[in-house]
């Protein structure tokens, strides 16, 4: 074994200072509470981020796809071919003929903004998020010119319920002799969803194809763009290249997610990053108070480096027995910050609703955070990598210390007493 019984049980006696020497002992405590805190953050910070981004990921492509296909012009001509086409080609799930359009949506003298999709009622069924969202109302009744889909928060915001009428209003009417007339018409709220997502529950509202088609003026073979979902959205690059060189399909221009949210995700990821620096000076604080904690204790015992030098104690296990006492402070405070981490992150949403219950305030507000609870994702590889981070640190900083009670000389260090 590296270290033998003796240089354990020295170092566990230096660790359990006596009332004269309770401040190393206060300064070992205060090391040990902060790389445990230190650890806990990094693990619970790094999980919030992780699933906040991958439940912000998953209910952005439940709702937009992850390739766009677009034609030459503003309407896409002949896209049931199309549809059929990019249906065969390897690692496509689901294509789905959309018709969009910003409108108006008007009701009791309320209006927002809002975002209009055309889709086929059994494309929408293929697409789990919205067809699990439904909270009133049903798939099945979303047919016909006057039927409309709408979020939940939308229909709180103007009390609607099904069948209660909200009018779209667009800027893209028929031109007259006057000017231009905006287009308006009401439809019967027909079913209501909730994907959980504050901005989609709010602005976003589905109509049937052939009612989108109606209300923006589309030829009837026509549709804006093609919604393609793949099985692997990071190898939309690869399913892209080969519908961009698939014959058929004449001039199409393609937009992946990546282009569609690269702000939006670069940021998340340069935030995530800059938290990770930030959070992981707590740990470096704490591995400064292991050295200042050390030097003291190596300061204290002069005498009895002294003592076990005289009776043959060698240079190296002096440096064994503090280099122990000081690791003992890093792996106790790392394993318990993993726990605490690990614990906090499991029960995160109920920790959450305690805190909110108990200060009377809400701690993860949804129209700030997109979403309506917090998730916590626990990447093995990246707790791995706390966890030998904040050993790594716990351990070099008691190199120095060690390497100074070690290089005690004997005959001065008594002298000095």
């Amino acid at each position: 074994m590296i270290f033998n019984a003796f240089e354990r049980m020295m170092a566990g006696r230096y660790l359990r200072a006596r009332r004269k020497e309770g401040f190393v002992s206060v300064i070992a405590g205060f090391s040990l509470a902060g790389i445990g805190l230190g650890v806990a953050t990094l693990i619970i910070v790094m999980a919030v981020m992780n699933g906040f981004r991958e439940d912000l990921m998953g209910r952005i492509f439940g709702l937009n796809g992850h390739l766009t296909v677009l034609g030459q012009y503003d309407v896409m001509m002949d896209y049931d071919r199309a549809t059929e086409i990019i249906r065969g080609i390897p690692g496509v799930r689901a294509v789905t003929p959309t018709v969009e359009g910003q409108v108006m949506l008007t009701d009791n003298g309320r209006s927002v903004g809002g975002l209009v999709r055309g889709v086929r009622p059994e494309d929408l069924r293929q697409r789990p998020m919205l067809a699990n969202a439904v909270i009133a109302g049903s798939l099945d009744d979303l047919r016909g010119q006057d039927s409309i889909m709408i979020g939940n928060r939308l229909a709180d915001n103007f009390g609607l319920r099904v069948g209660d009428k909200i009018t779209l209003v667009s800027p893209k009417g028929k031109v007259t002799a006057m000017g231009t007339v905006p287009r308006v018409r009401a439809y019967t709220v027909r079913v209501i969803f909730s994907i959980g997502m504050s901005e989609y529950d709010s602005s976003f509202v589905f109509l049937p194809l052939e009612a989108a088609q109606t209300y923006f003026q589309v030829p009837t073979e026509g549709v804006n763009h093609l919604e393609v979902v793949v099985d692997h959205p990071d190898r939309v690059g690869e399913v892209a290249g080969t519908i961009a060189s698939t014959n058929g399909l004449g001039g199409i221009r393609l937009r992946d997610w990546r282009q569609t949210n690269a702000t939006f995700f670069n940021a998340l990821q340069v935030e995530r990053n800059v938290m990770f620096l930030i959070l992981t000076l707590i740990i470096v604080v704490a591995a400064f108070n292991i050295i200042s904690g050390l030097i003291m204790l190596v300061k204290d015992k002069g005498r009895d480096i002294a003592i076990l030098r005289t009776m043959g104690a060698s240079r190296g296990a002096i440096m064994r027995i503090f280099f122990l006492a000081g690791a003992a402070v890093g792996v106790t405070g790392t394993l318990a910050g993993l726990l605490l981490g690990v614990l906090f992150c499991q029960n995160i949403e109920a920790i959450r609703q305690g805190l909110q219950s108990l200060l009377g305030v809400e701690l993860f507000n949804a129209e700030i955070y997109f979403l309506a609870t917090m998730p916590a994702t626990m990447d093995p590889h990246e707790v791995m990598n706390v966890v030998l981070m904040a050993l790594g640190l716990s351990f070099a900083a008691t190199l120095y210390p060690a390497w100074r009670a070690a290089r005690t000389d004997p005959v001065e260090a008594l002298r000095n007493e």
